[in-house]
């Protein structure tokens, strides 16, 4: 998790990708979504909608910087779109909505939401 986070490389938006099942992203929860979303930020960009995640603590944040290092990476563009007033003030207060929130993605400038599957 050392280095520089940069802003988007990409202006345009990905499709976003609804997780089924995630309510929290909280210690104990999130490496189901990491397992799940870390080979397709790897292969194509992605926007993540957090509008059902509810809670976010240390280990969400963390999960979240890790698909957004390993999308940039691999060249790649991973951000969040949608996240309620609780988890979109959480980022705001440790400076991760400058890169994990788009103006264009949350104006509704975007396709349909795709359901994310496992990769396996």
């Amino acid at each position: 998790m050392n280095g520089i986070i940069n802003s988007h490389p990409e202006k345009r938006v990905p499709t976003p990708m609804v997780p089924e099942g995630i309510g929290s992203l909280v210690k104990g929860e999130e490496a189901g979504l990491l397992e799940r979303i870390m080979p397709l930020v790897r292969r194509q960009s992605v926007w993540l909608d957090l509008g059902s995640v509810e809670r976010i603590d240390a280990a969400g944040i963390a999960t979240l910087i890790t698909l957004y290092r390993t999308a940039q990476e691999a060249g790649r563009c991973f951000g969040v779109i949608n996240p309620r007033p609780h988890v979109r003030e959480v980022l705001t207060l440790v400076g991760l909505n400058r890169f994990l929130l788009s103006e264009n993605a949350e104006a509704g400038d975007r396709s349909e939401p795709e359901l994310v599957e496992s990769a396996a």
